[in-house]
């Protein structure tokens, strides 16, 4: 280090450690063993050495910003010092929402075995003027288009259904399509297919400036609350090392999947959505009864379209014998009618967790394929994209539908013959276990929960009476 000799600067020649290669860096050490390091050298060098309040007074000289950058990263820094005048406001509900997702500091158990399958991936919708959560989408996947579509559709819908289905008493009453949605960088946000729907229903996307996470202010510090309140939950992971200790969280570990989310939703609205929000001096559910009504919401004429706006898509031409998409060939009597558009290129939707049906955007709806093989069973593009890796790394360069199939159908035997459940194959099968009982994208109404509550008075929309989706937690991953 190099002190230089200005009033109140310690009298210190150069030292083998500079004030650069040491203390402003991430290494982060502290001020008292900074300050040991400098006597050390100064000592070496036949220097009386700087008591550590002189030390103290010297560092505190230097520009704290720029050395908290140094030693915990810019964001930090930014959080500290930056200012941000005015913050981010939204003068009605629904005029600003932020979404974004989160690894649970939870594991989940399968349902059958009661073994551990590992941590969900938590994805929230929040509204900014009434701080209330709009909506949420559990998986145990990474982040996804898909994610975001499920807890976009989740946030939009009339929730009473939705939580009758889960025993849940408590209210939800937001609904509504958001005038703007505020999202970080991540690449399913950047999506082409993320962004067309955003401006078929006119909403106003906005990312994140990069490196100024202060912009998710609200969102972080929802995920921050529902963490915390999770860590009382057995078979939590809890945010660190030091808070965690020895506790074995997968050997602790009971929550299915369906109860964490049942568990969430209870934490929603019984509790977040009843405690004062300190920035409103109210609760968040009184703030959206009073203002809601002011707000104009906005809701989708077609629940299933508004979902399906949001999946992932592809390009693909109309060939006289259907459509391809994942070495799939796809068929639906309304395709030949428009039969003789070879040149021309349709839209496919599709949801990863299930590609026994696409669905193609046409000008008089949606029209949806299924395999022209109808003897092919329901698989998801995960279970696909780890066919293809496997047949390519058998050296097979070129595949088709039968193989890829064929390749699944072995992949699936080996899982289900497998004596020693490992982690790693109840994560496979769980994947498909949805797959057999109940269609992917399910809009039939639930006669039964659909008369286990009255109908809302005045409100004729078909919209409101519907039940909501039997959405399955689980999608593609690399």
């Amino acid at each position: 280090m190099h002190f230089c000799r200005t009033p109140g600067a310690p009298n210190l020649a150069c030292s083998r450690w500079t004030f650069k290669g040491l203390y402003a860096t991430r290494r982060k050490p502290t001020r008292t063993r900074f300050w040991r390091e400098v006597a050390a050298d100064c000592r070496a060098q036949g220097l009386a050495p700087p008591s550590i309040r002189r030390l103290g007074r010297w560092l505190e000289q230097h520009d704290q910003a720029k050395l908290v950058a140094r030693r915990e990263g810019k964001d930090k820094a930014d959080r500290r010092y930056l200012a941000t005048p005015g913050g981010l406001v939204a003068n009605d509900p629904l005029d600003i929402v932020q979404i974004d997702h989160t690894k649970a500091d939870v594991t989940v158990v399968d349902p059958v075995t009661r073994r551990p399958l590992g941590r969900p991936t938590l994805t929230v919708a929040i509204d900014v003027n009434t701080r209330m959560v709009l909506g949420f989408y559990l998986s145990l996947e990474p982040p996804s288009l898909l994610a975001v579509a499920l807890c976009l559709t989740h946030t939009v819908m009339d929730k009473s259904h939705w939580l009758t289905a889960r025993g849940i008493s408590t209210d939800w009453p937001t609904r509504g399509i958001p005038n703007a949605i505020y999202v970080d960088n991540g690449a399913e946000f950047h999506a082409r297919a993320f962004g067309l729907a955003c401006s078929e229903y006119q909403i106003d996307l906005q990312h994140r400036p990069p490196g100024t996470p202060r912009y998710g202010g609200h969102i972080e510090r929802l995920i921050g609350t529902m963490m915390g309140a999770v860590h009382l939950l057995p078979g939590s992971h809890f945010s660190n090392i030091f808070e965690r200790g020895d506790l074995d969280a997968e050997a602790e570990a009971v929550m299915t999947l369906n109860e964490l989310e049942t568990w969430l939703a209870l934490e929603i609205t019984g509790s977040y959505h009843a405690r004062v929000h300190s920035a409103l001096e109210t609760t968040p559910a009184a703030a959206w009864a009073a203002r809601a009504d002011q707000a104009r919401l906005r809701m989708p004429a077609d629940l299933r379209q508004f979902l399906v706006d949001f999946l992932p898509s592809e390009q693909r031409v109309l060939q006289r014998d259907g459509l391809h998409l994942f070495h799939i060939r796809y068929w639906a009597d309304e395709l030949r009618w428009l039969m003789g558009r070879e040149s021309r290129r349709f839209t496919l939707k599709y949801d990863p967790r299930d590609l026994s049906r696409v669905f193609v955007l046409t000008e008089n709806g949606i029209i949806e394929a299924r395999p022209a093989d109808l003897t092919r069973p329901a698989i998801t593009l995960w279970e696909h994209r780890a066919a293809r890796r496997a047949l390519r790394e058998a050296g097979r360069r070129s595949v088709d539908e039968e193989l890829i199939f064929r390749t699944i159908e072995a992949q699936r035997d080996l899982v289900d013959s497998a004596e020693r459940q490992t982690k790693t194959i109840r994560r496979h099968q769980a994947r498909r276990s949805h797959l057999a009982p109940l269609p992917m994208i399910d809009v039939t109404p639930d006669i039964a929960a659909r008369e286990a509550l009255p109908v809302p008075e005045g409100e004729g929309s078909s919209f409101l009476s519907h039940p909501g989706f039997k959405v399955e937690e689980w999608y593609e991953d690399d």
